[in-house]
């Protein structure tokens, strides 16, 4: 006991010589249930950077492949420096004001997430992400703690819920912004739908009689029919990737384009993580809005389009994160109601889509309970009939809307 009380006061000792030398050191720990590397990093804000995740396998002697072992400590790719009073830039010897701007906003924000319990000012400890004084030309934007897209989602979120369902219904299109009230069975609760990729990124893709299928435009069309529904029957629907100009589509070749933005305003990064990390944030920030006025239930579908070899076939495929329990029992009852579609629609037809749990970014990172489906393998000649004709995706939508609803 006495070897280890003089060990943690020597590491004390110690700790506290290298702050007042300014000698920085990497700060440290724990690993959460659940945890995988980035998932670490996205809750210091360190994962848009390739630098930050090299360094911290560096730094943990870990390869990409590893897993974090709960309670756990390991060291993360953020700097402790002893802050000198002054301003940052003194304080790390650099001339840059954007720089120090942003590191005082990064303390802001890990202070906002308990992260830490006080500012740098009053407790003379600065915390500095590494890739700002060690990725001197970072392929992605730096943090940027009060950047638009915040600001943006910040202002949806103080909306009255009727404003953001008329919102949300204009983007349905002329012919389908009219809604009848068909229930009140999801009243007072949130919905967010998410379809796959979109902005500089059509997700998978393949080619019919010289017309290229995208796979984003079809899970937008099925996600909006979706939303439509789910409003119908009294629930909050924020659809989180929007294209102004589509709207619900009844042609069965609808038409790639690259124009959609998240939550209307927010251009999408050409980065695939920063596009994921974006599209999470603006839903955090939302789910989190919506939890301190007392709304309690919230869900997020992810919707996309899946892309395997042609000759292969595949039923809709559910997933869930393997920590959600409430997005296991959701997404289980979303595939029994499809394998009760497919016996009174499709006699004979035994219904073979799965449910699973995956360590998808989509999965792990939003805060609302979440399911992530798979509609169909976009380049077998069957599966597509799943999702070219207009009335099979409003089948679709139909279905998931009956699964929400139980």
């Amino acid at each position: 006991m006495l070897k280890n009380l003089i060990g943690l006061c020597l590491m004390f000792v110690g700790m506290n010589s290298l702050l007042a030398d300014n000698v920085p050191y990497f700060y440290s720990c724990e690993a959460k249930a659940g945890d995988g590397i980035i998932q670490m990093l996205h809750r210091y804000d360190l994962d848009e950077f390739d630098c930050n995740l090299e360094k911290f396998l560096q730094l943990n002697k870990l390869k990409k492949t590893d897993a974090l072992q709960e309670g756990k400590k390991y060291q993360i790719p953020v700097l402790i420096y002893a802050y000198n009073g002054v301003s940052i830039r003194s304080t790390l010897s650099i001339r840059d004001m954007e720089t120090a701007l942003r590191i005082a906003k990064y303390n802001k924000l890990i202070q906002a997430r308990n992260l830490r319990k006080s500012d740098y000012e009053s407790s003379g400890v600065l915390w500095v992400p590494y890739h700002e004084l060690n990725c001197p030309t970072p392929k992605s934007k730096p943090i940027a703690m009060e950047a638009k897209a915040t600001k943006t989602v910040e202002l949806k979120a103080t909306k009255v819920s009727g404003a953001i369902h008329h919102e949300m219904a204009a983007l349905f299109g002329p012919e389908y912004s009219h809604l009848d009230k068909v229930s009140e069975k999801l009243r007072g609760k949130v919905f967010y739908i998410s379809s796959g990729h979109g902005g500089p990124d059509p997700g998978a893709i393949t080619k019919l009689a010289g017309h290229m299928i995208c796979e984003d435009e079809y899970a937008y069309d099925v996600s909006l029919r979706l939303a439509r529904n789910l409003m119908e029957n009294g629930a909050i629907v924020h659809i989180v990737i929007q294209d102004d100009n589509d709207g619900i589509r009844n042609e069965d070749l609808l038409t790639c384009d690259t124009d959609e933005k998240t939550m209307g305003s927010m251009v999408m990064p050409l980065n695939q993580l920063a596009r994921l990390k974006q599209r999470t944030d603006a839903i955090n920030d939302l789910f989190y809005h919506y939890r301190k006025s007392g709304i309690k239930e919230q869900t997020l579908i992810c919707i996309h389009v899946d892309s395997r070899s042609e000759n292969e076939r595949q039923d809709v495929y559910f997933y869930h994160f393997a920590n959600s329990t409430a997005g296991k029992k959701l997404a289980c009852t979303m595939q029994k109601v499809f394998e009760e579609k497919y016996a009174r629609y499709r006699p004979g037809a035994q219904f073979e889509g799965t449910v699973s749990c995956r360590n998808l970014y989509e999965l792990r990172i939003p805060k609302p309970t979440t399911i992530y489906i798979e509609l169909a393998n976009i380049k077998n000649q069957f599966d597509r009939k799943r999702i070219l004709p207009s009335t099979n995706r409003q089948a679709l939508a139909d279905w998931l809307c009956e699964g929400l609803l139980k």
